[in-house]
């Protein structure tokens, strides 16, 4: 059976909702440890266009969060040198889902419990529309991904790697 094509709110769609930002919907069927490879595959869209929400913290545990393309991992080295830090690493799951409010694999960048700084994979702003997380596992938003910028202040970042290493 096709699940429901509306989610009830999250914080995330209550934040686009009030910032008057227009959004699809796209439920689907979570699979733990899937990550945006799967939801991608799931929905029928391209995983380069799946934006994962990653909360991370420099060498002084101030958390962020990272954008990253879903078939990309972050390069914490070029993101720390970019961002001026000594260093980045992910958070654990328990202190992403302390400081963003949700838990990890629903994790969205839009109506975190606690402000942090976001930056965006640069290349991901020259994509029409993405699919990011809406704030609840099996659920992502479609918007277009200048809202990053307009709602979040995301600055562009060059840090993305191909899953098997390169760039």
């Amino acid at each position: 059976m096709a699940k429901k094509d509306h989610v009830s709110l999250t914080p995330a769609t209550q934040l686009l909702k009030a910032s008057l930002v227009a959004f699809t919907e796209h439920p689907y069927d979570y699979l733990e440890h899937g990550g945006a490879q799967h939801s991608a595959e799931v929905l029928g869209f391209d995983p380069f266009a799946v934006v994962k929400t990653l909360i991370m913290q420099d060498q002084d545990a101030r958390p962020l969060v990272v954008l990253m393309h879903g078939n990309r991992k972050v390069s914490t080295k070029n993101l720390a040198r970019q961002i001026g830090a000594k260093s980045v690493e992910p958070c654990t799951p328990e202190l992403a889902n302390r400081h963003s409010g949700y838990l990890v694999g629903g994790t969205s960048p839009f109506g975190t419990r606690r402000q942090m700084p976001v930056y965006i994979e640069a290349s991901i702003l020259e994509l029409p529309k993405i699919l990011i997380n809406g704030g609840r596992r099996g659920y992502l938003v479609g918007i277009d991904p200048r809202v990053c910028v307009e709602l979040l202040a995301a600055k562009p970042v060059q840090c993305a790697l191909l899953i098997n290493g390169s760039s």
